[in-house]
């Protein structure tokens, strides 16, 4: 009966409201993610994360500290520490958004694991917690589709069951949502097969990217535009989500929505 009782309260706290003490306008985002969302060193150019583009669409006094890594799921990122390095980083108002799932799916990698109804749904609740305790704001991030179409030439969604477990949870316990995933789809549907390819990291040998000098076709992880407009589409839910961060996302994002490269990842 004890049991059952802490588990009550546990679950209205999750439900709850914020902390007293999480009174700071919210200037700081914090991100924790895979591959998808992670910051990349010049010598990986092209391939960028939507996190290294995301500060392109805010106004200029926010901070994205950006902890996304690849390889990552709830459980890793857990398992490595690095979900206690982001929240030694957290301060009380701060945003973070939480994408995960790409890696979660990965039943031949143990490290990685996280079904979909136990571990990755326990794993989440226990981020929403942390975040919460802690005086921040955790916002849900469906994972981001990849370049994968159906049979009717529609986008398909790779990873329903994590998805649907996050929908599950924004809803249950009043977690802001960015369905990334439904946005990323309508955005390939969009784009179709083809043009989509410039959008990921597509390259032959003679394009000559030192990067992948054997060429690359790749269907999850973004080319410098893919990653900005990817970034695009995060700051889009962002703006909709009615949290004090919302007023600092840009109403023109020409940076993010651009269909050529700069050919770095700076916002210009």
């Amino acid at each position: 009966m004890k049991v059952v009782a802490k588990a009550i309260v546990a679950l209205a706290l999750l439900a709850g409201p914020l902390p007293a003490h999480a009174t700071r306008p919210g200037d700081t985002i914090l991100i924790a993610s895979d591959s998808t969302a992670a910051s990349y060193a010049p010598d990986r150019y092209p391939q960028t994360g939507w996190g290294q583009m995301l500060a392109c669409g805010l106004q200029a006094d926010v901070r994205v500290i950006n902890h996304a890594m690849g390889g990552r799921s709830t459980r890793s990122f857990l398992a490595e520490g690095r979900w206690d390095r982001l929240l030694a980083d957290m301060m009380p108002g701060d945003t973070v958004l939480i994408q995960f799932g790409h890696n979660d799916q990965a039943r031949g990698k143990p490290e990685r694991w996280a079904p979909a109804q136990t571990d990755y749904r326990n794993n989440l609740m226990r981020f929403i917690w942390d975040v919460r305790t802690a005086g921040g704001v955790p916002v849900l991030v469906t994972p981001v589709a990849r370049r994968n179409f159906g049979a009717d030439g529609k986008a398909v969604a790779d990873y329903p069951a994590w998805s649907g477990v996050m929908r599950d949870l924004a809803a249950t316990l009043h977690v802001p949502l960015i369905d990334l995933e439904a946005r990323s789809r309508a955005w390939l549907d969009r784009a179709g097969p083809d043009a989509s390819k410039a959008l990921y990291l597509h390259y032959r040998a003679q394009d000559g990217i030192a990067a992948f000098p054997k060429g690359i076709d790749d269907d999850t992880h973004f080319s410098e535009t893919g990653a900005r407009q990817v970034a695009n589409l995060v700051a889009q839910g962002l703006s909709t989500v009615d949290l004090p961060i919302s007023r600092k996302v840009l109403a023109q994002r020409p940076d993010l929505t651009r269909n050529t490269p700069l050919g770095k990842t700076t916002c210009r």
